[in-house]
């Protein structure tokens, strides 16, 4: 197979910076194709590091207008990735001007333009687009900014200086790398509040928006406000500057970036109305207003020694974010949502070519290792970390984590030594979560006899690509017990296993007990038990754990479709009468009792059916979950008046979470009630709503039945104006056509005005959401496989960042059958092919079609 395009970079080739740096000054000349960057860096040998003659500065697309060491002309020798720079022995002065075209720049990497607005995305490597300058994480340095424009808002990291018309100028006290520097210039408003933090610091807080958009920030400040209280309170990590910015951007290729003092958002993650964003964007929003909140100790204070520790900023940041959004709402259907999430995209990513360790040994491309494994997989290790050892040994440990390692730019290695410091716990082998890649599987068998239950446990780990065999895992498994009547007879009890084989015991049992295994999903693996479908209903019933009962319940849905779809098999009266009685108990929280109602994805399905040795049909799988679903509003139908009645939530609207929860479930019924009466149920509640969340949800039961022409063409008239809005509009049609003809439908709407295909979100919107719907994308005849491929290919050269992700909806391609394979490996070949692809999409393919 072809070589990626660049170098390998390994772990083990780790080595500190020549040099140490005391201070960089930086004055900006913004102009949209000519913006002049000066830079001042106060260089000092490095007393961990080799003595050099030659320093070598990362640089990409810069125009060098002069550089000088301590005020004498130098030259910048060119070299890979960046220049040479002859230096003295001591320390010195460095500085350069450059030029760049923030215009041309539509990588979104560096500093570029979004609809007139300067803005910069420098993580992992964008710095080196703006200056020269050692563009790696663990050279810190404090930063003083010196804006100069003609826009009225001219911001950047830290706290204000001094300013005038047309300047202003920024000082970050605290050290800080490359890669969390930003600048914002244009015209733009703020919703402005204040906190005073525990340490008594009157803290400015702005959220920046244009103009049109003033007013749709409030939500998200007071999510910003309640992040900021609750890290106070649950970590003892008050903020430590004077302001703190929040900007809202149109053009961005992630979801959001934690810069010191000036976060740059998606806009889609900051703005909410009731009228253009539904309960779950407003979910979004709290979530990511916290997380990159959360990054300022998790990330910045303490920051990674290397992008190969990505894990430690990242992973511990997504399990502070889940531990403040299970506080703030649910934490149960929260921990049932965190591990769909999971399952859909990290166990997706493990059973593939793409598998790689939490902590990779080497990368080509950094932006390819911003995954699930990385953040989703990252917390759980952190989560498992935090069940170990117990609330109170993980809060002296992270006490001491802060106080040892302020300032630091550290490694998973520091991250677990100070666990064992604090606990006197041996993490040698609980390390290998961080190194070992693919998903433990456990079996489980079990035996009572004389009042002693024993429960038996055995992990494997299949092989990954570059990892044949592997070594048994730590692995804490929360389990209880439940007697014949459903009464628990053992509470939750932590079994730590550590073996390739291993058995636990429970005694004073006076009668065979149910397993309740894996409570509260203790550990990422799966569970592969021999278990009737009775067993499964009983848990379903009586469990105590309510991620086990919503397991449960899961379960019979996922054992039914397979069965459904492989054989054609109808689904038992014991799983009907099942939903019927969830769907019916009040005492139930709304949101679990939709979640339970939900369907498996189609792609979870195949993935089922691929383990079991069959090969996956994508259109039957679909078919077969048309039909489940009306089966189940078949079996519903005498109860479902007075359970949508029960279920509608009346009142102003609110976006809390019992609300929300309430409006999911009603949603839920309404996608089964709509199937008995052709629409109308649903067409009604479309007509009548009064916020996005029953808008959109109206028009996408409508179109998931076949309906719907009437309300599409009527939310684009009134919506046409506002681009988020339109993002739902073309994500519902491209993820909720037909897949006979969607390939048809997404191709017609590529060349409708409002398709951007160079801005990410209306890319992913469309083009995106098609990769997902997999009958769609899976049809026989490849159609979904050629419109993909030629839409990467053309986006490469303009945004390789997204086209790179977006590669992975090839990433299961050998699980299908043998004409699909070839047509996938066909495009994938394809795209490889291409002229002048870049590194970040080679590497992916590559990895796709060799793994």
């Amino acid at each position: 197979m072809t070589d990626p395009k660049s170098t390998e970079i390994q772990l083990a080739d780790y080595a500190p910076f020549s040099h140490l740096i005391d201070g960089v000054h930086l004055t900006f000349h913004l102009s949209p194709k000519a913006t002049r960057v000066e830079s001042r860096i106060a260089f000092r040998p490095n007393p961990a590091a080799k003595p050099v003659s030659e320093m070598f500065l990362h640089g990409e697309g810069l125009t060098t207008l002069s550089s000088t060491i301590d005020g004498s002309p130098v030259t910048l020798t060119p070299a890979d990735q960046g220049v040479l720079l002859s230096v003295p022995e001591g320390p010195f002065s460095f500085e350069a001007e450059v030029q760049i075209n923030p215009a041309a720049n539509t990588a979104l990497e560096g500093l570029y333009m979004s609809n007139g607005m300067y803005c910069t995305q420098c993580e992992a490597e964008g710095f080196r687009r703006i200056t020269w300058y050692p563009d790696r994480p663990d050279v810190m340095a404090t930063f003083s900014v010196r804006v100069e424009g003609d826009l009225p808002v001219l911001l950047s990291n830290g706290n204000p200086g001094e300013s005038g018309p047309g300047w202003a100028e920024w000082h970050d006290p605290w050290p800080k790398p490359a890669y969390l520097f930003a600048l914002v210039a244009g015209d733009l408003v703020a919703e402005t509040d204040r906190i005073t933090t525990c340490e008594n610091r009157d803290v400015t807080l702005n959220i920046w928006t244009r103009p049109d958009d003033a007013g749709k920030a409030t939500y998200a400040m007071d999510a910003l406000k309640r992040s900021m209280t609750w890290d106070e309170q649950a970590y003892g990590r008050a903020y430590d500057l004077d302001v703190f910015n929040v900007v809202a951007i149109d053009d961005f290729n992630m979801g959001a970036m934690e810069n010191k003092g000036l976060n740059i958002f998606n806009a889609s993650y900051v703005l909410a109305s009731q009228q253009t964003a539904t309960d779950v964007d407003y979910q979004w929003i709290e979530s990511i207003i916290a997380h990159e909140y959360f990054h300022n100790w998790t990330g910045n204070r303490i920051t990674c020694r290397d992008w190969f520790q990505l894990c430690l900023k990242e992973g511990l940041t997504v399990f502070r974010d889940q531990q403040f959004s299970a506080d703030m709402r649910s934490a149960a259907v929260k921990r049932i949502e965190d591990v769909l999430k999971l399952r859909a995209r990290q166990f997706t990513e493990d059973a593939g070519p793409l598998a790689h360790p939490v902590r990779p040994e080497s990368f080509i491309e950094i932006n390819n290792f911003y995954t699930a494994t990385v953040y989703e997989k990252g917390a759980e290790v952190i989560r498992m970390l935090h069940r170990l050892v117990g609330a109170d040994d993980y809060k002296k440990a992270l006490d001491l984590y802060f106080e040892r390692h302020d300032g630091d730019a550290a490694t998973i290695e520091d991250w677990l030594q100070v666990f064992e410091d604090s606990t006197g716990r041996d993490l040698t082998q609980f390390k290998r979560w961080y190194s070992q890649a693919g998903t433990p599987r456990l079996t489980f068998t079990d035996d009572f006899k004389d009042g002693i239950y024993t429960a038996t446990f055995e992990q494997e780990t299949r092989p990954t690509p570059g990892q044949p065999n592997k070594d048994p895992q730590v692995i804490p498994i929360a389990m209880g017990l439940l007697g014949p009547n459903g009464a628990e007879v053992a509470e939750t009890r932590i079994l730590e296993m550590t073996e390739t084989r291993q058995s636990f015991t429970f005694e004073g049992l006076g009668a065979r007990p149910i397993p309740s295994i894996l409570r509260g999903f203790s550990a990422p693996v799966i569970l592969d038990r021999k278990i009737d479908a009775a067993e499964r209903a009983f848990l379903l019933a009586h469990d105590t754990d309510p991620f086990n009962k919503w397991e449960a319940g899961r379960a019979l849905s996922r054992e039914t479709l397979m069965a459904l779809a492989a054989d054609g098999t109808a689904p038992s009266a014991a799983y009907l009468d099942g939903l019927m009685t969830v769907a019916s108990d009040a005492s139930l929280d709304p949101a679990f009792r939709a979640l339970v109602l939900r369907l498996p994805s189609e792609d979870d399905i195949a993935q089922g059916l691929f383990d079991a040795g069959r090969t996956p049909d994508p259109l039957t799988i679909h078919r077969a979950a048309e039909t489940l679903r009306q089966t189940i509003a078949e079996h519903l139908k005498p109860a479902l008046p007075a359970l949508l009645a029960a279920a509608r939530v009346d009142g102003p609207y609110s976006p809390d979470a019992k609300s929300a929860g309430q409006r999911s479930l009603f949603l839920t019924l309404l996608s089964f009630a709509a199937r008995l009466d052709d629409g109308a149920s649903a067409a009604l509640v479309y007509d009548e709503a009064d916020n996005m969340t029953l808008k959109q949800g109206g028009l996408a039961i409508l179109l998931g039945i076949g309906s719907g022409a009437d309300q599409l063409v009527a939310f684009h008239d009134e919506w046409q104006n506002d681009r988020l809005v339109m993002d739902k509009w073309l994500s519902l049609q491209a993820s909720l056509s037909e897949p006979e003809q969607a390939a048809e439908v997404v191709a017609a709407l590529t060349e409708h005005p409002l398709f951007d295909w160079k801005n990410p979100n209306r890319f992913r919107a469309l083009i995106g959401s098609f990769s997902g719907n997999a009958a769609a994308f899976h049809r026989a005849d490849g159609a979904g496989y050629d419109l993909l491929a030629n839409w990467l290919i053309r986006l490469d050269p303009v945004n390789p960042q997204t086209t790179a992700r977006m590669t992975t909806a090839f990433q299961n391609w050998r699980r299908y059958d043998a004409d699909r394979q070839g047509m996938m490996r066909a495009a994938l070949q394809r795209i490889l092919a291409t002229p002048n692809l870049s590194g970040d999409t080679s590497e992916m393919v590559t990895r796709l079609l060799d793994g």
